[in-house]
């Protein structure tokens, strides 16, 4: 079995499902969970992709990597390789065309909730 180098996969893309496989049971499951819904926020705040290691979350590092893993899953978030990083952004324009309004309306009801 050939061995895949950090340069092979520079660049990659993690796994994850098609804009018209995205299901809308999934995405509101990831975004059920506050942790998960604050990854989201942090990402749609963001100017670009963030590190894992960017977010300072009050859980393990398997812990966060579970989180990711969930929200790119579901396709809320894409994850790519950046040498050993994963640079994780929020899949917007994809949510977008798929479920109109729904990231903008988690987004705006999840900033009430934190400013109440």
């Amino acid at each position: 079995m050939a061995r895949v180098t950090d340069t092979e996969t520079e660049g990659a893309l993690l796994p994850e499902p098609a804009p018209g496989e995205i299901q809308l049971v999934a995405v509101l499951s990831a975004l059920a969970d506050p942790i998960r819904l604050r990854i989201v926020r942090e990402l749609a705040d963001a100017a670009g992709p963030l590190s894992c290691t960017a977010l300072e979350l009050p859980v393990s590092k398997s812990t966060c990597t579970h989180h990711f893993r969930v929200l790119r899953e579901s396709g809320v978030i894409r994850q790519q390789r950046v040498g050993t990083a994963r640079m994780s952004s929020l899949r917007t324009a994809e949510l977008g065309e798929r479920f109109p309004g729904l990231l903008a309306s988690v987004l705006s009801a999840a900033a009430d909730g934190a400013s109440g």
